[in-house]
């Protein structure tokens, strides 16, 4: 197929888009594969729709290798399903809630796990009918608070979820792995450099669940590996090794000590380290990491009141928010704000500690760190106090353990090989063995062999479609535009006709025919531009085959440029075509 420059409807810019912050965005922009319709809605136009449907074109490919079946489901849901799973609720304000002409509440979807099972019920009742895997590639809709950059996170997007039913954990599994090598087939025919870490599931539940990272400093997601071994995990789903517990027998007794002026752990490390008399407390240098920091924070369960909560981490680090959120999921955090705190009169900003909390039956969770023996510089619950050597497990007990402190560049790494160095990264995809959380809620039953009844276990997995293409632009482009592998490409090859001679716009013309005729699109260049022009197009375009009929052309020659390497070789106009056709496959 030949596509004329002349007629495309096409319109490149020379200047960034003045809300564009990360390269894909910019060049995506100034290329006129999107333009912006409203914040975190895009439309595709012509060049940008052909990469898309190519990334839709290789997702399919690998969905079906493994037996996935494509349906469509409706992007416009009702609310019921969603009320019976409690997410009508739990997605809170990022879900985009309607009501018809009748009053009825409708949704547009974030994701379909409730309608998939709904759908696997009304068809099947057999264990005949099982295993099956269905997909579909959709628009998806959440109404992000900030959507940014681009493309990459929008309030509109396609995805691709499929979702796999089986009779057993053992056919789950057994999907869940299938999902996981066409995953790495799919990554590996776009050219993505991606990494595979474990995660939380979050809103989703479930058990197993594993996300692809594209590798990129742009990401909004860190995640950490192992500097010794293929360990990998999405920070959120990082777990604290424990040291082990310490006998209490002999351990020094806890004192409170006035502290003025000490309402921060470095006022209160540099008391320490004076102390009383000049001396340190603890008789050793004192560090942050011997104080107890203690976070209030307020939570509530969907549908629920706020409650008050306390968490405890070392002094020498910060809460993780995205972790305590994550720790905690489906339950909404948020932090104790000023007006809050005249309603808990125990509460002293600076001096709070856990004796306080436990008194006032508020819930107390620590960091992993906090194990039974170990002491503590922390809060005596009185303006300019605080107590030495509280210990846990003697003075104070936790109501449990939570995962919210930050993890950091040289932390051990959980599974006991090295330590943890971090890095940044865009998610793609992300798998989860969910279990029977919705085969349950909506009582997604078959008649098994042996004549009763069995109900179905799922798995749900996701690929961001749209977002891809903004990943594969922000891994694969120089300083002067984008540069498309070969699977995605909107054609095979760009001819530029850099020459005003009519012999040399009639070899262009045959010269695109036959590369036609070898079954290769074509964007032929052929406006009445300036060369220069032309060739800067060419570059923020990203074809990954270039060619020019240019000067060279009275010689007997043509230029092929490959845009991915930047080299350039004079190629015969007698062996053009069949030279082109082998570099373009």
């Amino acid at each position: 197929m030949i596509t004329r420059f002349s007629q495309l409807f096409l319109r490149t810019l020379r200047d960034d888009p003045a809300d564009a912050e990360v390269p894909s965005h910019k060049l995506l922009v100034r290329a006129g594969y999107v333009r912006r319709v409203a914040p975190g809605v895009y439309s595709w136009l012509p060049l940008g729709l052909k990469v898309l449907r190519h990334v839709e074109r290789v997702v399919r490919e690998e969905m079906d290798a493994i037996g996935g079946q494509e349906i469509l489901l409706p992007a416009l849901l009702p609310r019921e399903p969603y009320e019976t799973t409690n997410r009508w609720t739990e997605y809170g304000d990022a879900l985009f809630r309607l009501k018809d002409r009748k009053g009825a509440d409708m949704m547009l979807g974030p994701t379909h796990e409730e309608i998939f099972a709904l759908t696997v019920k009304g068809e099947y009742n057999s264990y005949k009918d099982l295993p099956v895997i269905l997909y579909q590639i959709q628009n998806k809709y959440r109404d992000e608070e900030r959507p940014r950059a681009g493309i990459l996170r929008g309030r509109e997007f396609v995805m691709k979820d499929s979702y796999s039913f089986d009779l057993d954990e053992g056919g789950l599994k057994d999907a869940y792995h299938k999902h996981r090598d066409a995953y790495e087939k799919i990554f590996g025919r776009l050219g993505i450099e991606y990494v595979v870490v474990s995660a939380t599931s979050g809103a989703m539940g479930g058990s197993a669940s594993e996300e692809f990272l594209a590798v990129s400093p742009v990401g909004e997601d860190t995640y950490v590996h192992s500097d010794s071994s293929g360990y990998a995990a999405n920070v959120e789903a990082v777990v604290t090794p424990a040291p082990p517990a310490i006998p209490l027998d002999g351990l020094p007794a806890a004192q409170v000590y006035d502290t003025p002026s000490a309402p921060t752990i470095e006022t209160l490390v540099a008391w320490a380290n004076q102390g009383a008399d000049g001396a340190s407390v603890l008789g050793r240098e004192v560090t942050a990491g011997d104080t107890l920091k203690n976070v209030m924070v307020k939570t509530r369960a969907p549908g629920g009141e706020w409650e008050l909560l306390g968490v405890g981490v070392p002094g020498d680090r910060e809460v993780d928010f995205k972790r305590l959120e994550a720790s905690l999921e489906p339950t909404e955090v948020a932090l104790l704000e000023e007006d809050d705190f005249p309603k808990y009169p125990f509460l002293v900003k600076g001096y709070i500690g856990p004796k306080a909390l436990q008194e006032n039956e508020v819930r107390y969770l620590v960091d992993p760190r906090v194990v039974n023996g170990t002491a503590w510089i922390t809060g005596a619950d009185a303006p300019g106090r605080h107590v030495v050597n509280l210990t846990a497990g003697r003075d104070f007990t936790p109501d449990g353990t939570i995962e919210a402190a930050e993890v950091r560049d040289g932390d051990a790494s959980p599974d006991g090989q090295g330590s943890l160095v971090s890095a940044r990264g865009i998610e793609i995809g992300h798998i989860f063995q969910l279990g029977q959380k919705y085969t349950d809620a909506f009582e997604v039953d078959v008649l098994g062999e042996n004549g009763k009844p069995v109900r179905l276990t799922q798995g749900s997995y996701g690929i961001g479609v749209s977002r891809l293409v903004a990943v594969i632009a922000e891994q694969q482009h120089d300083d002067k535009g984008l540069r498309w592998p070969k699977e995605v490409a909107p054609f095979d090859v760009h001819l530029v006709i850099a020459n005003k001679d009519e012999a040399a716009w009639s070899g262009a013309e045959e010269l695109a025919a036959a590369l036609d005729a070898a079954r290769l699109s074509v964007l032929i260049d052929d406006r009445k531009a300036s060369p220069g022009v032309k060739f800067k197009d060419s570059e923020l375009l990203g074809v990954p085959t270039v060619v020019v009929v240019g000067r060279g052309w009275a010689d007997g020659v043509v230029e092929v440029r490959d845009r991915l390497t930047g080299e350039a070789t004079e190629v015969p106009v007698a062996e053009a075509a069949d030279r082109i056709t082998a570099a373009a496959r």
